[in-house]
């Protein structure tokens, strides 16, 4: 009896979707945040540019100053209130704890040498390899630090102790320039794993 459930249970296991409805909108929703706050945030920068350089106008949004400080308020609301709700999901699911957790250094940076010599195995989507878990968390811990600074940027006033921390306004500036290029990276990585394994964006975006 019991070696006869066996198989129903892994047929019951391999239909279950494999990112449920909820992490799916979510997802989207963080994608679509970050996109209109790094092409409005770069024609913000335009406009007072803290290095020798500017974005080509065609790659901002906003069409002028003004307007791109609202798109940039719009994707803030969108990316703050949609990544709490991610967060507290993961954390009450347990599915933080289950995809995230152990993290072990050695099997991140074997996973890492296996991604640069394209060797890096993906079997199965429903879990995560130690690079991806690494990744992921970084991901987590930079938009913490793009949220403070852009407080900073925002409420400078009303937020003396962060404000200080970062080397004042000025400094808020770098840090939030800093932090929105760490996460263009692992944009960059994280979309051409997509190219190289191209089934986990249908599981994206149909669940299985």
């Amino acid at each position: 009896m019991r070696a006869a459930t066996i198989p129903h249970q892994l047929a019951a296991s391999a239909a279950a979707p494999i990112h449920s409805a909820w992490l799916r909108a979510a997802h989207w929703l963080n994608a679509l945040a970050v996109l209109v706050m790094v092409a409005s945030g770069w024609r913000i920068y335009n406009a007072a540019p803290i290095w020798p350089f500017r974005f080509p106008s065609e790659l901002t949004l906003g069409g002028w100053l003004g307007g791109a400080i609202q798109w940039h308020f719009a994707g803030m609301w969108l990316l703050g209130v949609n990544g709490a709700v991610y967060l507290a999901l993961n954390l009450g699911t347990g599915r933080f704890v289950h995809k995230f957790l152990p993290l072990n250094p050695a099997m991140a940076w074997a996973d890492a040498n296996a991604a640069l010599r394209g060797r890096l195995a993906h079997d199965d989507p429903r879990h995560y390899n130690g690079l991806q878990r690494i990744a992921y968390l970084v991901a987590v811990l930079d938009l913490v630090v793009l949220v403070a600074s852009g407080l900073v940027l925002w409420k400078s006033v009303q937020f003396p102790c962060l404000r200080e921390a970062m080397g004042g306004y000025e400094g808020a500036r770098h840090v939030h320039f800093v932090a929105m290029a760490v996460l263009l990276a692992f944009v960059a990585g994280h979309l051409t794993m997509v190219a190289l394994v191209p089934r986990t964006l249908l599981a994206m975006l149909r669940g299985r």
